[in-house]
C-alpha cells in the first residue's frame, strides 16, 4: 500500500503529463512546459554557484561549504528527461536535497539536449564534467555520480566509457529508474503502460530516436545496458515494478551482478517513474533519500 501523497501524486501525474504526446511535442514546447512547472519548496541554506565554462553546470552547496573544498565526497548529478528537456534547475529538489543532506558541493550539469544535440553530445558533456570535478582537486574515487531516468543511462555510459579508456572511475554510482535501453525491448513497456502513471508505452518507444540520431539504438553509448559491465563501480539502483522502464533496471541489474559488480537494487510497486525526486512530499522518496545518502557516505 503507498503513502496517501504517493496516491495523489500518481493520480495527478497520470491526468496531467501521461496523456502528453511526448514524442509528437516540440522539443521548445517541452521544454517550456516542464521549465515553467513549479517545483517543491527548496530549502533556503544550499546556495548555487553557476559554472559557465569549461562546461555548463551548476554547483549546489550547503552553508560553509565551496565548491572548491575538500569533502569526503563530490556528488555528479545528471538530470532527467528524456534527453530532450530538463536541466539543473528542474531537479534542484533532489540536487538540493543530496547536498544538504550530506553536507558536501553537488555538481549538477547542464548538457547539451537532443534533437538538436543528439548521442554522444551528452556523454561527451559528462565526460567533461567528471573532468572538470578532477580539474577543480576532486579525487575520482571521492566522487560519486548519479541521475535519475535519462540522466540514470547518462550516468552507465560516463563509467563504461571511463573504464573502457582505462581512467579512474568514480566511487560509487546511484540510479534512479534508469533508463538503459532506447531499442525498448524489454517486455514491461507495454505490460506496464496500463500502471505506469507518467508515460504512455508509445512516448518512451517512439522519443528514443531523437537522442539515438545517426546511431544504432543498440550503440552501448545510446542504450548502455548492452554495453560490459565489467569492473564498475558499486550501484545503487531504484525503479518501481508499475512503470514502463522496470525491466531496464532489472536486466541492467541482472547483467551488473553477473559480471561482479555489487548491486543493491530497490523496487517498489505502486509508485511512479523516479519516485525518489518527490522528497520532501512523499514518504516513499524521503526513505529513498536516506537510503541514498548512506550509501554514499559508505566507504
Amino acid at each position: 500500500m503507498v503513502s496517501i501523497q504517493a496516491h495523489i501524486i500518481n493520480r495527478y501525474l497520470a491526468k496531467t503529463m501521461k496523456p502528453l504526446p511526448l514524442a509528437q511535442m516540440e522539443p521548445e514546447k517541452i521544454r517550456e512546459v516542464f521549465d515553467s512547472a513549479k517545483t517543491f519548496p527548496l530549502p533556503k541554506d544550499v546556495f548555487t554557484y553557476p559554472v559557465a565554462a569549461p562546461v555548463k553546470g551548476e554547483w549546489h552547496c550547503p552553508p560553509a561549504v565551496r565548491p572548491e573544498d575538500d569533502t569526503p565526497r563530490t556528488v555528479l548529478y545528471f538530470h532527467g528527461g528524456g534527453y530532450v528537456f530538463g536541466s539543473p534547475k528542474t531537479h534542484r529538489p533532489m540536487t538540493f536535497a543530496l547536498a544538504r543532506g550530506l553536507n558536501v558541493p553537488v555538481f549538477s550539469l547542464d548538457y547539451r539536449l537532443a534533437p538538436e544535440h543528439p548521442c554522444p553530445a551528452a556523454v561527451d558533456d559528462a565526460e567533461a564534467a567528471f573532468e572538470y570535478l578532477l580539474s577543480c582537486g576532486k579525487r575520482a574515487g571521492d566522487i560519486v555520480v548519479g541521475g535519475d531516468s535519462a540522466g540514470g543511462g547518462l550516468t552507465l555510459a560516463l563509467i563504461q566509457r571511463l573504464r573502457d579508456k582505462g581512467r579512474d572511475l568514480p566511487g560509487r554510482v546511484f540510479l534512479f529508474s534508469p533508463w538503459t535501453d532506447l531499442t525498448a525491448s524489454g517486455d514491461s513497456i507495454d505490460a506496464n503502460e496500463p500502471t505506469d502513471f507518467m508515460f504512455m508505452a508509445a512516448s518512451v518507444r517512439d522519443g528514443a530516436p531523437r537522442y539515438g540520431g545517426i546511431l544504432s539504438l543498440q550503440n552501448s553509448e545510446v542504450s548502455p545496458l548492452f554495453g560490459s559491465f565489467a569492473d564498475l563501480p558499486p550501484m545503487l539502483v531504484f525503479a518501481s515494478s508499475s512503470e514502463c522502464l522496470f525491466d531496464d533496471s532489472v536486466r541492467m541489474v541482472d547483467k551488473a551482478r553477473k559480471a561482479g559488480v555489487e548491486v543493491e537494487f530497490i523496487e517498489k510497486p505502486g509508485l511512479v517513474h523516479v519516485w525518489p525526486l518527490f522528497t520532501p512530499v512523499m514518504p516513499e522518496a524521503n526513505a529513498a533519500l536516506r537510503r541514498t545518502l548512506a550509501f554514499i557516505r559508505a566507504d
